[in-house]
């Protein structure tokens, strides 16, 4: 079978797997096949892609098993004629990438980004797509998250449920199960208040009091309160119950690519559906998520589960989270985001783990057929500790979260005002005249070299400090935005979760003590 390599930051691809560009996203929606020898990287020019059915695809399988007809086109290539750009992406795509790009046409390569999307079932996709289009204001980007897209939880696909969403697409009760919830979205525009003006004057009801002022007042707000995003929860649309956040393309780029506030990054970081795609996101997000990947390694040992990477990367962007220090949200909700999501985790990381120079996969069952589809596989890596590689991956590091670094060290190394800031300019990546490869110097070798757990509770200073302010700040957002009621519903339903979570979280400890000293009497 014929390989194509889709380089640095991609997997390889089969030809015969590829396919036309589909009106969503463009580019193809795969996911791979990994299947190595031990012992090597589980990514190479060898892997097979295939398409496979998640959880929620098959919660919302039809019971009588009536065939629709194929809505994909037949996997294709395009001859050599056609193709106006490289399969692969440059070795150095994410060294300067240009972020001034407006069509997918500019990306580094044709199949740049498709591991950001997620494969679910066509009805449910077809369902949030139809919400979507309810909106006469123009939305460029778009994504829906959270456990009302991928559940946290078991889903009992018999079992329907009509009490929380008023008259939803059947699609959605079968995926949520018997629990209904409310879906989150994120909508990515281009102007801010001329968005508001045409939502006000359509969806009047979706504010509130805020809403009476206008939409300077409402963009105001949002641009210039928290993270950039304006918040309307608990509206119905299309008979279904949703919260849409409304944010800036360039405030959502920004943080993508320099980790201004980890809001809107953090969420990115994990799975989520986009559902209108844009090609300046999709390439700050691939940035997004390679940064995620650098951070967690520095946070990790040398010998690490998948599940121990993927929870340190989902945990990121609650480090500093409020909620988290309050009775406000579930102590588990980490793990549980992991667990049942580790398929799409490993769609959306494992082809940057292979293309990264200084982490592998380490594992005898990396050599079985299809191990990569199995949920419940939780394979063995590897990082090289060596202080040049881990002094580059400090380099490397996104712009606002690297000086952030800088200073924390500049105070603890005692480093003079002037030298550090010798130190900044020769790290400035904004110079459009010089194109150089992000190596790192003596400072980052030296602060890669610290004792490990000395990193990793400096890093972590570094990202609770990122992430507080903007998440504290956009929380008491809440009520101006959204309304008391809206507010006090949603904090009561998080209390409700934070408790739930405690309970579950209890009763695994005392079954683990009642394992313990089971195991215990029996030696």
């Amino acid at each position: 079978m014929a390989i194509v390599s889709l380089g640095r930051g991609m997997a390889s691809i089969p030809k015969p797997y590829l396919r036309k560009r589909t009106v969503e996203s463009r580019h193809l929606l795969l996911r791979p096949n990994l299947t190595v020898p031990a012992g090597r990287r589980s990514l190479s020019t060898s892997t097979e892609f295939k398409k496979t059915t998640s959880p929620a695809d098959l919660a919302v399988k039809s019971s009588n098993d009536k065939k629709k007809p194929s809505q994909e086109e037949p996997p294709t290539l395009p001859s050599t004629n056609d193709r106006t750009r490289p399969i692969e992406p440059p070795a150095d795509w994410d060294e300067n990438p240009d972020f001034n790009i407006s069509t997918f046409s500019q990306l580094p390569s044709d199949n740049f980004g498709v591991n950001q999307h997620m494969l679910i079932n066509e009805e449910f996709k077809e369902a949030l797509r139809q919400i979507l289009w309810q909106f006469r204001a123009p939305i460029r980007y778009a994504f829906a998250y959270g456990s009302g897209v991928f559940p946290q939880t078991a889903v009992d696909p018999s079992t329907t449920s009509t009490s929380l969403h008023p008259k939803s697409d059947p699609a959605i009760s079968k995926v949520q199960g018997s629990k209904g919830k409310m879906i989150d979205f994120i909508f990515g525009v281009s102007y801010t208040q001329h968005w508001h003006s045409l939502n006000l004057q359509q969806h009047r009801d979706h504010y509130s009091a805020v809403g009476s002022l206008g939409s300077y007042m409402v963009s105001r707000i949002q641009d210039s309160w928290g993270a950039g995003v304006y918040f309307n929860p608990y509206v119905t649309v299309n008979g279904t119950l949703i919260k849409y956040g409304v944010v800036n393309l360039d405030t959502l780029c920004r943080d993508l690519s320099e980790w201004d506030t980890l809001y809107l990054a953090g969420r990115l970081q994990k799975p989520v559906k986009i559902l209108r795609d844009d090609p300046r996101v999709r390439l700050a997000n691939q940035v997004n998520l390679i940064s995620a990947l650098r951070t967690a390694l520095l946070l990790l040992p040398e010998n690490f589960t998948e599940s121990e990477l993927y929870n340190t990367i989902a945990g990121i962007s609650y480090l500093g989270d409020l909620r988290m220090n309050l009775p406000g949200e579930n102590p588990r909700k980490v793990s549980n985001i992991v667990e049942h999501q580790l398929h799409n985790f490993r769609r959306l990381y494992a082809p940057l783990i292979e293309n990264l120079p200084n982490v592998a996969f380490k594992d005898d069952r990396c050599s079985k057929p299809d191990w990569a589809d199995d949920p419940t596989t939780n394979v063995q890596l590897a990082q090289d500790m060596d202080p040049v590689k881990r002094g580059n991956m400090v380099r490397r590091l996104p712009k606002s979260f690297r000086r952030r670094l800088y200073f924390q060290y500049q105070s603890k190394y005692q480093i003079p005002q002037l030298e550090l800031n010798q130190m900044m300019e020769e790290s400035n990546d904004e110079d459009p005249t010089r194109v150089r490869r992000r190596q790192g110097g003596p400072f980052e070798r030296r602060v890669a070299s610290e004792e490990p757990i000395e990193l990793r509770k400096e890093v972590r200073s570094v990202l609770k400090k990122t992430i507080s302010w903007p998440s504290a700040s956009q929380t008491l957002k809440g009520p101006v935005t959204g309304g008391f009621a809206r507010t006090w519903r949603y904090v009561q339903e998080k209390r409700e979760k934070y408790a739930e979570g405690k309970k579950k979280q209890l009763e695994a400890d005392q079954k683990a003590a009642r394992e313990k000293n089971s195991k215990d009497e029996h030696s």
